[in-house]
């Protein structure tokens, strides 16, 4: 049997462990899923605006500080290499700031298409983080 994992799409979350229950994003209720202990991970939809459909996703995933606390990371598979984008805590986690991640993902995979295909390219420069870790 398929896991199913939470889904971002329009900025409404749609979680399968709660059916029928959408979470609008930056809403007092996404951050208080974002926070509870249960929640590990959630995969956000990189919508193409230009051509209306859905390129792909970006997991963001909740991960334990040896000090205690949570951060959040992106993840991304890019030729055959998996990136991880610094996100930061929970409160990190709005619509403008996944937009933004989104656009540098989608941004990143233009760049290497319009290059020869056989060219690894690095993945996202850290420089993109915000926020003290």
């Amino acid at each position: 049997m398929a896991k199913e994992i939470p889904v971002v799409r329009q900025a409404i979350l749609s979680d399968p462990k709660h059916a029928g229950a959408s979470i609008p994003v930056d809403s007092p209720a996404w951050f208080a899923w974002l926070e509870a202990p249960t929640t590990t991970h959630f995969s956000y939809a990189l919508f193409n605006r230009t051509r209306g459909y859905i390129d792909g996703f970006m997991t963001v995933r909740k991960e334990r500080r040896q000090r205690g606390g949570a951060y959040w990371s992106v993840y991304r598979r890019r030729h055959r290499r998996l990136c991880k984008i610094y996100v930061g805590p929970s409160t990190a986690l709005t619509q403008v700031r996944l937009e933004q991640l989104a656009a540098h993902l989608r941004a990143e995979k233009g760049e290497s298409s319009a290059s020869n295909a056989t060219t690894e390219r690095p993945c996202p420069t850290e420089s993109y983080t915000t926020g003290a870790r």
